[in-house]
Protein backbone atom coordinates (compact mmCIF):
# COMPACT_ATOMS: atom_id res chain seq x y z
CA UNK A 1 0.00 0.00 0.00
CA UNK A 2 1.81 3.26 -0.87
CA UNK A 3 1.95 5.50 1.97
CA UNK A 4 0.85 9.40 1.12
CA UNK A 5 2.97 11.74 2.34
CA UNK A 6 1.28 14.75 4.85
CA UNK A 7 1.71 17.97 2.31
CA UNK A 8 -0.39 15.69 -0.29
CA UNK A 9 -3.18 14.77 2.17
CA UNK A 10 -2.77 18.66 2.66
CA UNK A 11 -2.71 19.61 -1.17
CA UNK A 12 -6.04 17.23 -1.37
CA UNK A 13 -7.81 18.51 1.60
CA UNK A 14 -8.01 22.04 0.11
CA UNK A 15 -8.57 21.50 -3.69
CA UNK A 16 -12.01 19.10 -1.85
CA UNK A 17 -12.93 21.98 0.47
CA UNK A 18 -12.64 24.62 -2.99
CA UNK A 19 -14.48 21.89 -4.70
CA UNK A 20 -17.12 21.48 -2.02
CA UNK A 21 -17.25 26.22 -2.14
CA UNK A 22 -17.88 26.37 -5.28
CA UNK A 23 -20.61 23.67 -5.64
CA UNK A 24 -22.27 24.82 -2.77
CA UNK A 25 -22.08 28.47 -3.98
CA UNK A 26 -23.09 28.14 -7.01
CA UNK A 27 -27.14 27.46 -5.37
CA UNK A 28 -26.08 30.56 -3.53
CA UNK A 29 -25.65 32.89 -6.64
CA UNK A 30 -28.60 31.34 -8.16
CA UNK A 31 -30.85 32.06 -5.58
CA UNK A 32 -29.38 35.36 -5.03
CA UNK A 33 -29.91 36.52 -8.91
CA UNK A 34 -33.60 35.76 -8.17
CA UNK A 35 -33.88 36.85 -4.79
CA UNK A 36 -32.70 40.14 -4.82
CA UNK A 37 -34.48 41.34 -7.76
CA UNK A 38 -38.01 39.95 -6.33
CA UNK A 39 -37.05 41.75 -2.99
CA UNK A 40 -36.21 44.95 -4.44
CA UNK A 41 -39.63 45.10 -6.63
CA UNK A 42 -41.75 43.63 -3.30
CA UNK A 43 -40.08 46.89 -1.55
CA UNK A 44 -40.79 49.08 -5.08
CA UNK A 45 -44.24 48.02 -4.60
CA UNK A 46 -44.77 48.57 -0.57
CA UNK A 47 -43.20 51.91 -0.63
CA UNK A 48 -45.67 52.60 -3.86
CA UNK A 49 -48.56 51.47 -1.80
CA UNK A 50 -48.43 53.69 0.93
CA UNK A 51 -47.10 56.86 -0.60
CA UNK A 52 -49.87 56.52 -2.77
CA UNK A 53 -52.80 55.68 0.82
CA UNK A 54 -50.18 58.65 2.84
CA UNK A 55 -50.37 61.76 0.60
CA UNK A 56 -54.08 60.85 0.30
CA UNK A 57 -54.73 60.99 -3.63
CA UNK A 58 -57.67 60.08 -5.35
CA UNK A 59 -56.34 60.26 -8.73
CA UNK A 60 -52.99 58.10 -8.54
CA UNK A 61 -53.69 54.37 -7.83
CA UNK A 62 -52.27 51.62 -6.32
CA UNK A 63 -50.34 48.75 -7.22
CA UNK A 64 -53.66 46.71 -6.69
CA UNK A 65 -55.98 49.01 -8.66
CA UNK A 66 -53.32 48.52 -11.42
CA UNK A 67 -53.27 44.81 -11.46
CA UNK A 68 -57.20 45.16 -11.59
CA UNK A 69 -56.60 47.78 -14.53
CA UNK A 70 -54.35 44.90 -16.46
CA UNK A 71 -56.92 42.37 -15.55
CA UNK A 72 -59.69 44.29 -16.72
CA UNK A 73 -58.01 45.20 -20.19
CA UNK A 74 -57.27 41.26 -20.12
CA UNK A 75 -60.77 40.11 -20.19
CA UNK A 76 -61.47 42.85 -23.18
CA UNK A 77 -59.53 41.12 -25.07
CA UNK A 78 -57.46 44.67 -25.20
CA UNK A 79 -54.19 43.67 -23.67
CA UNK A 80 -52.88 41.18 -25.93
CA UNK A 81 -54.20 43.57 -29.28
CA UNK A 82 -52.25 45.89 -28.13
CA UNK A 83 -48.94 44.20 -27.02
CA UNK A 84 -48.90 42.45 -30.35
CA UNK A 85 -49.34 45.41 -32.11
CA UNK A 86 -46.37 47.77 -30.10
CA UNK A 87 -44.43 44.49 -30.80
CA UNK A 88 -44.87 43.90 -34.04
CA UNK A 89 -44.12 47.92 -34.90
CA UNK A 90 -41.13 47.47 -32.75
CA UNK A 91 -39.77 43.98 -34.82
CA UNK A 92 -40.08 45.79 -38.02
CA UNK A 93 -38.30 49.08 -37.06
CA UNK A 94 -35.32 47.86 -35.25
CA UNK A 95 -35.12 44.67 -37.80
CA UNK A 96 -34.62 46.99 -40.26
CA UNK A 97 -32.05 48.83 -38.46
CA UNK A 98 -30.42 46.10 -37.65
CA UNK A 99 -29.67 44.70 -41.23
CA UNK A 100 -28.89 48.01 -42.29
CA UNK A 101 -26.91 49.74 -39.60
CA UNK A 102 -24.73 46.71 -38.71
CA UNK A 103 -23.43 46.69 -42.22
CA UNK A 104 -22.91 49.99 -42.07
CA UNK A 105 -21.22 51.02 -39.25
CA UNK A 106 -18.41 47.78 -39.48
CA UNK A 107 -17.79 49.28 -43.51
CA UNK A 108 -17.78 52.97 -41.82
CA UNK A 109 -15.15 51.57 -39.41
CA UNK A 110 -12.75 49.71 -41.92
CA UNK A 111 -12.66 52.39 -44.99
CA UNK A 112 -11.46 55.45 -43.40
CA UNK A 113 -12.15 57.58 -46.77
CA UNK A 114 -15.86 56.40 -46.35
CA UNK A 115 -15.56 57.68 -42.58
CA UNK A 116 -14.31 60.95 -43.74
CA UNK A 117 -17.28 61.42 -45.92
CA UNK A 118 -20.14 60.02 -44.48
CA UNK A 119 -19.23 60.76 -40.96
CA UNK A 120 -20.62 64.41 -40.89
CA UNK A 121 -23.81 63.66 -42.65
CA UNK A 122 -24.57 60.76 -39.55
CA UNK A 123 -23.67 63.36 -36.80
CA UNK A 124 -26.31 65.86 -38.42
CA UNK A 125 -29.04 63.64 -38.16
CA UNK A 126 -28.02 61.73 -35.25
CA UNK A 127 -29.22 64.35 -32.75
CA UNK A 128 -32.28 65.21 -34.45
CA UNK A 129 -35.15 63.37 -32.00
CA UNK A 130 -37.28 60.61 -33.33
CA UNK A 131 -40.30 62.60 -32.48
CA UNK A 132 -39.25 65.49 -34.50
CA UNK A 133 -39.80 63.54 -37.48
CA UNK A 134 -43.69 62.62 -36.51
CA UNK A 135 -45.33 65.52 -38.87
CA UNK A 136 -43.25 64.28 -41.75
CA UNK A 137 -43.82 60.50 -40.63
CA UNK A 138 -47.65 61.18 -41.29
CA UNK A 139 -47.29 63.33 -44.02
CA UNK A 140 -45.03 60.57 -45.82
CA UNK A 141 -47.48 57.27 -44.43
CA UNK A 142 -50.38 58.40 -43.23
CA UNK A 143 -52.07 57.24 -39.73
CA UNK A 144 -50.47 53.61 -40.71
CA UNK A 145 -48.26 51.07 -39.19
CA UNK A 146 -44.84 52.48 -41.42
CA UNK A 147 -45.21 55.46 -39.67
CA UNK A 148 -44.22 54.19 -36.70
CA UNK A 149 -41.95 51.81 -38.05
CA UNK A 150 -40.37 54.30 -40.25
CA UNK A 151 -39.59 56.46 -35.90
CA UNK A 152 -38.43 53.67 -34.98
CA UNK A 153 -36.21 52.65 -37.40
CA UNK A 154 -34.97 56.24 -37.19
CA UNK A 155 -34.32 55.81 -33.61
CA UNK A 156 -32.03 52.40 -33.65
CA UNK A 157 -30.23 52.80 -36.83
CA UNK A 158 -28.09 55.21 -35.38
CA UNK A 159 -26.91 53.92 -31.67
CA UNK A 160 -26.14 50.54 -33.93
CA UNK A 161 -24.03 51.98 -36.56
CA UNK A 162 -22.20 53.93 -34.11
CA UNK A 163 -20.89 51.78 -31.73
CA UNK A 164 -20.07 48.88 -34.62
CA UNK A 165 -18.17 52.23 -36.45
CA UNK A 166 -16.66 52.30 -32.67
CA UNK A 167 -16.19 48.88 -32.42
CA UNK A 168 -13.79 48.45 -35.81
CA UNK A 169 -12.09 51.38 -35.03
CA UNK A 170 -10.97 51.05 -31.50
CA UNK A 171 -10.05 47.58 -32.33
CA UNK A 172 -6.46 46.19 -30.89
CA UNK A 173 -4.13 46.64 -33.71
CA UNK A 174 -2.57 43.11 -31.93
CA UNK A 175 -5.50 41.40 -33.57
CA UNK A 176 -4.92 42.98 -37.01
CA UNK A 177 -1.22 41.66 -36.92
CA UNK A 178 -1.77 38.50 -35.88
CA UNK A 179 -4.67 37.70 -38.73
CA UNK A 180 -1.90 39.14 -41.27
CA UNK A 181 0.95 37.39 -39.73
CA UNK A 182 -1.17 34.16 -40.73
CA UNK A 183 -1.86 35.50 -44.75
CA UNK A 184 -5.65 35.76 -44.02
CA UNK A 185 -6.90 37.40 -47.54
CA UNK A 186 -9.12 41.42 -46.90
CA UNK A 187 -12.30 39.34 -47.32
CA UNK A 188 -11.66 36.88 -44.42
CA UNK A 189 -9.58 39.42 -42.22
CA UNK A 190 -13.13 41.06 -41.90
CA UNK A 191 -15.20 38.17 -41.74
CA UNK A 192 -13.15 36.04 -39.24
CA UNK A 193 -11.14 38.70 -37.05
CA UNK A 194 -12.95 42.05 -37.83
CA UNK A 195 -16.27 41.25 -37.25
CA UNK A 196 -15.76 38.92 -34.62
CA UNK A 197 -13.64 41.10 -32.17
CA UNK A 198 -16.73 44.05 -32.77
CA UNK A 199 -19.77 41.39 -31.47
CA UNK A 200 -19.26 42.68 -27.97
CA UNK A 201 -19.62 46.22 -28.53
CA UNK A 202 -22.22 45.76 -31.08
CA UNK A 203 -23.95 44.00 -28.73
CA UNK A 204 -24.18 46.53 -26.26
CA UNK A 205 -25.44 49.24 -28.73
CA UNK A 206 -28.44 47.07 -29.77
CA UNK A 207 -28.98 46.98 -26.36
CA UNK A 208 -29.28 50.15 -26.22
CA UNK A 209 -30.98 50.90 -29.69
CA UNK A 210 -33.66 48.27 -28.62
CA UNK A 211 -34.66 50.05 -25.52
CA UNK A 212 -34.76 53.41 -27.39
CA UNK A 213 -36.93 51.81 -30.24
CA UNK A 214 -39.14 50.68 -27.37
CA UNK A 215 -39.56 54.28 -26.13
CA UNK A 216 -40.57 55.73 -29.85
CA UNK A 217 -43.08 53.29 -30.05
CA UNK A 218 -44.68 54.46 -27.15
CA UNK A 219 -44.55 58.20 -28.15
CA UNK A 220 -45.43 57.10 -32.08
CA UNK A 221 -48.33 55.52 -30.64
CA UNK A 222 -50.16 57.55 -29.00
CA UNK A 223 -49.81 60.15 -31.79
CA UNK A 224 -49.50 58.34 -35.28
CA UNK A 225 -51.78 55.49 -35.20
CA UNK A 226 -54.94 54.20 -32.96
CA UNK A 227 -53.74 51.38 -31.82
CA UNK A 228 -50.37 49.73 -29.25
CA UNK A 229 -49.66 50.25 -25.57
CA UNK A 230 -48.76 54.20 -26.11
CA UNK A 231 -52.44 55.07 -27.98
CA UNK A 232 -53.40 52.69 -24.80
CA UNK A 233 -52.30 55.21 -22.30
CA UNK A 234 -53.03 58.60 -24.03
CA UNK A 235 -56.92 57.46 -24.53
CA UNK A 236 -57.05 56.19 -21.02
CA UNK A 237 -56.31 59.44 -19.87
CA UNK A 238 -58.83 61.14 -22.76
CA UNK A 239 -61.36 58.63 -22.04
CA UNK A 240 -62.98 59.35 -18.53
CA UNK A 241 -59.23 59.70 -16.82
CA UNK A 242 -58.52 56.00 -16.73
CA UNK A 243 -55.21 56.72 -14.62
CA UNK A 244 -55.15 53.17 -13.26
CA UNK A 245 -55.07 52.06 -17.23
CA UNK A 246 -52.63 54.83 -17.68
CA UNK A 247 -50.62 53.14 -15.19
CA UNK A 248 -51.36 49.46 -16.40
CA UNK A 249 -49.87 50.54 -19.50
CA UNK A 250 -47.07 51.94 -18.15
CA UNK A 251 -46.39 48.71 -16.05
CA UNK A 252 -46.86 46.52 -19.18
CA UNK A 253 -44.37 48.72 -21.47
CA UNK A 254 -41.67 48.28 -18.58
CA UNK A 255 -42.22 44.71 -18.42
CA UNK A 256 -42.15 43.80 -21.89
CA UNK A 257 -38.78 46.09 -22.20
CA UNK A 258 -37.37 44.13 -19.24
CA UNK A 259 -38.40 40.61 -21.42
CA UNK A 260 -36.30 42.05 -24.75
CA UNK A 261 -33.39 43.20 -23.11
CA UNK A 262 -32.96 39.53 -20.93
CA UNK A 263 -33.68 38.40 -24.53
CA UNK A 264 -31.11 40.10 -26.12
CA UNK A 265 -28.79 39.20 -23.60
CA UNK A 266 -28.68 35.82 -23.95
CA UNK A 267 -26.39 36.92 -27.14
CA UNK A 268 -23.68 37.13 -24.70
CA UNK A 269 -23.70 33.66 -24.01
CA UNK A 270 -22.56 32.59 -27.26
CA UNK A 271 -18.53 31.91 -27.36
CA UNK A 272 -18.36 34.42 -29.95
CA UNK A 273 -19.64 37.20 -28.02
CA UNK A 274 -18.60 35.75 -24.34
CA UNK A 275 -14.75 36.70 -24.77
CA UNK A 276 -15.53 40.15 -24.65
CA UNK A 277 -17.28 40.22 -21.23
CA UNK A 278 -15.66 40.17 -17.71
CA UNK A 279 -17.27 37.03 -15.42
CA UNK A 280 -18.31 38.98 -11.99
CA UNK A 281 -19.83 37.80 -9.01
Amino acid sequence: MNDISEPQMAVTSQARSRHATKATGRPAQDWLSVGLPLGVGALFLLGWHFGVRFSGSDLFPTPLEVALGILELAQRGLLLKYIVASLFRVSWGFALAVLIGVPAGLLLGWYARAFQAFNPLLQIFRPISPIAWIPLAILWFGVTDRAPIFLIFLASVFPISISAIAAVQNMQPVYLRAARNFGLSRSELFRQVILRASLPQIITGVRIALGVAWLVVVAAEMIAVNSGLGYLIIDARNAGKRYDLVVAGMVMIGLIGLVLDLLVRQLEKFDEVRWGYANRR
